[in-house]
């Protein structure tokens, strides 16, 4: 069918649908010369030349390269974000699968251990009837994966077993060492992570210098002293010679707050020598390699101040292999403490593990035992998400 144009001639007259005097006077209104028609006619070619440069200003913009770049870095920051929350998965995944193994090391590497429970209750004069009869009340003469399996289902429930030495459930016990070493622990972290890091930086800062190597050498020094002979001329010096402090860690029942801390001085100071090494070493090698990065020199060359670069750029990326060092120490100064607690006659979680492994008490020691390795991860899983949300490298680097 022909293109029929809607005015003029040609159209068919039963399909007008307007009538004649209106359609001849739009004609006469929009004709080429009249004032209507130029107006209309400049009108469309500005609306046209608006679109056009509209559709390629868009054009241009979304192929740009910054645009390209921006979608790119919030596609990558999505995925980044995503990407920490399936690590910090996998590292729940991992802390059950470690403690489930923790579990059957500690179960039977306490059945390997030499001695017999009923026998250490009972005493050496006891007849073999009466301690047979005493295992099998106890339970220690069943297959080992029937304990096992009691033992691992029981803590699952809440239940870590009966003391053979107390004839008491084990929690109680468990909770009250683990609450004192936890305030030991306490007090020595809040002293020796802000000295080990302050004195880091100031090495790292002087690099080469005497106040590098007089903290760098002091670290070590201490590092490698024992606890057991720092512990000894801490008591002797400050508890015997100047009585300036308690040489006893328990202040006993009911004691205030200050009473506490007084008597915790003396035990914290052979951790605080032993720890400030190895933090001061993290934070003086971690804050010597941001000095040398390229971030460093560039904010040093758009003409920052030394100490806005530290503050800004040096100190966040140089503390961060510290967080680790902290976390990986938690365990040492929860239970590894069974010298400083026996010394300073704490009643500490490591104390009570030396205690029942004496004994015989196999339900105290494993329960102890693997109190501590999840006190352990726990530390751990929060150091490995701490350096991941502060880390940003990480979580663009698992992104891509």
């Amino acid at each position: 069918m022909p293109y029929l144009p809607i005015f003029g001639a040609g159209y068919p007259a039963s399909l007008n649908r307007t009538s004649q005097p209106v359609q001849a006077g739009l004609s006469s209104r929009f004709e080429p010369g009249s004032p209507a028609g130029l107006s209309r006619l400049r009108a469309g070619r500005v609306y046209g030349a608006f679109t056009r440069d509209l559709a390629a200003t868009a054009r241009a913009h979304y192929a740009s390269p910054s645009h390209g770049i921006r979608l790119r870095r919030s596609l990558v920051l999505a995925k980044g974000a995503g990407w920490v929350a399936v690590y910090i998965l996998k590292r729940l995944g991992l802390a059950l699968v470690t403690l489930w193994l923790l579990s059957l090391i500690v179960f039977f590497a306490c059945q390997v251990l030499p001695g017999d429970p009923g026998r250490a209750i009972l005493g050496n004069l006891a007849s073999p009837s009466a301690v047979a009869a005493l295992d099998h009340q106890l339970g220690v003469d069943r297959p080992l994966v029937e304990q096992y399996w009691t033992w691992i289902t029981g803590i699952l429930h809440g239940d870590f077993g009966t003391s053979t030495q107390f004839r008491a459930p084990v929690e109680p016990y468990i909770s009250a060492a683990l609450v004192n070493s936890l305030k030991l622990a306490a007090l020595a972290f809040v002293i020796v992570v802000p000295l080990g890091i302050v004195g880091g930086v100031v090495a790292a800062l002087n690099y080469g210098k005497a106040a590098d190597r007089v903290i760098s050498v002091a670290g070590l020094s201490a590092t490698t002293v024992p606890e057991f002979v720092s512990g000894i001329v801490v008591i002797v010096v400050f508890g015997v010679a100047l009585k300036v402090l308690p040489v006893s860690a328990s202040a006993g029942a009911g004691a205030s707050a200050g009473s506490q801390l007084k008597h915790l001085i003396l035990p914290a100071i052979p951790l605080i020598l032993v720890l400030f090494g190895y933090i001061a070493r993290m934070a003086r090698a971690g804050t010597i390699e941001a000095l040398n990065s390229d971030y460093a020199r560039t904010a040093t060359l758009k003409g920052l101040r030394r100490p806005v670069v530290i503050r800004r750029h040096i100190l966040r990326n140089s503390l961060l292999p510290t967080i680790t060092v902290i976390a990986t120490q938690t365990g040492y100064l929860i239970g590894g403490l069974v010298i400083v607690e026996t010394l300073f006659n704490y009643q500490g979680i490591g104390n009570l593990i030396y205690q029942a492994a004496k004994s015989k008490d196999f339900p105290m020691l494993a329960a102890g035992v693997l109190t501590i390795g999840i006190v352990y991860m726990v530390a751990t899983l929060i150091a490995d998400i701490l350096y991941t949300v502060l880390n940003p490298r990480l979580r663009v680097g698992g992104a891509e």
